[in-house]
């Protein structure tokens, strides 16, 4: 079975693939001949398997003179390098939480728990300014591009990007809110004197808004 390179698994996947479906540990020479490729076309995708722990090296047994070859076999485990699916996952959740008799509160909820998780050590913040420069920190490597903002005398965090814009496009009862709650469990866990008063999405196209309040404002 020769394999191109145009082949949609690649290679390297039909190198493993070979190995899978293979009773029994098999030789570089014996793979390059199912696969009708070159012996270092297989030894080097062989490596890289390997590297990635999705292969192993077996002991050969000696039944005569001469140096033995080395023999191959696939680790047993689900293929980490395999079609990845988390966006309908994600639309899946979403769906399940825009049933519930009150989906904002209940998405609120499930954000500011997870909020409360994303520092496996937090440390207590009592300074509004360092409060909102720690959150900014972390919207930043979630991606959601924030920027300190100042209007009518309050303070705001203006969210330039939404790593989940498609979803929240479809859901936004249930992922815009999630987000508030993120914001909040983040603060509260930290001990912030300030929290997320509002969340008002897509104020303009490239733009939402988290309008900070002290923390005993907290709906």
């Amino acid at each position: 079975m020769a394999v191109s390179d145009h082949e949609p698994l690649g290679r390297r996947r039909a190198v493993l693939r070979v190995l899978r479906e293979s009773p029994v540990p098999l030789s570089i020479i014996a793979i390059a001949e199912e696969l009708g490729v070159h012996p270092n076309t297989v030894r080097f995708h062989l490596d890289g398997l390997i590297g990635d722990g999705q292969v192993e090296r077996v002991q050969p047994h000696r039944r005569g003179p001469g140096r033995p070859p080395l023999m191959f076999r696939a680790v047993p485990q689900m293929d980490r390098g395999g079609t990845r699916h988390y966006q309908l996952l994600a639309e899946i959740l979403a769906t399940s939480l825009a049933t519930d008799a009150d989906p904002s509160a209940r998405a609120i909820a499930t954000g500011r728990a997870w909020g409360g998780r994303l520092d496996a050590e937090p440390a207590v913040v009592a300074d509004v300014d360092e409060s909102i420069d720690r959150l900014t920190d972390v919207l930043d490597e979630l991606g959601f591009e924030p920027e300190a903002r100042a209007a009518d005398g309050g303070r705001q965090l203006g969210l330039r990007h939404c790593p989940f814009l498609e979803l929240a496009e479809k859901q936004p009862g249930v992922v815009c809110p999630m987000h508030l709650g993120l914001m909040r469990g983040a603060l509260e866990q930290w001990g912030a004197p300030v929290t997320v008063d509002r969340l008002d999405a897509f104020v303009e196209p490239d733009l939402c808004v988290a309008h900070l309040a002290p923390a005993t404002a907290t709906p």
